[in-house]
């Protein structure tokens, strides 16, 4: 009976090791969801204390931002569609985390049914400093569906 437990720990401890993420891809897992939703609330406040503050964006529309665009725009009544992100990989390199994947955007139109959300591909890379992670570039295109 002993020996079953210990079989049992330890495949239990193999299990976690081998297929359990790490604390930082957990935490990157974590902050793209935070940052999204903040975004989804217009709450700018938040939202720079995540963007680094040389945060870049390559838009879908082939513009690239920085914060205090992003800021004006929203300041101006502007909200952005809900999106629907599948990450697909996170890539860590010392202090650098690429996340890669697809995402669902809806239309301008918020049209709430999915079929009609527009796919798209995005990369955002993740910087850690003094202050934790921070959100230092995007890039987002359309997604030719065939």
């Amino acid at each position: 009976m002993r020996t079953h437990y210990f079989l049992l720990i330890g495949f239990i401890f193999v299990t976690t090791i081998s297929f359990g993420q790490s604390e930082e891809e957990t935490e990157i897992r974590r902050l793209e969801k935070h940052w999204t939703e903040l975004l989804d609330r217009g709450d700018t406040t938040s939202l720079l204390r995540i963007w680094s503050e040389n945060y870049v964006v390559n838009n879908p529309n082939g513009k690239i931002v920085t914060p205090k665009d992003i800021v004006a725009l929203m300041k101006s009544g502007h909200k952005f569609p809900a999106v629907e992100r599948i990450i697909e990989r996170i890539t860590f390199n010392r202090n650098i985390a690429i996340v890669m994947g697809k995402e669902l955007q809806q239309p301008a139109s918020m049209v709430a049914d999915r079929d009609q959300w527009i796919p798209r591909r995005f990369t955002n890379v993740w910087i850690k400093s003094e202050n934790g992670w921070q959100l230092a570039a995007r890039q987002s295109s359309r997604q030719i569906v065939e």
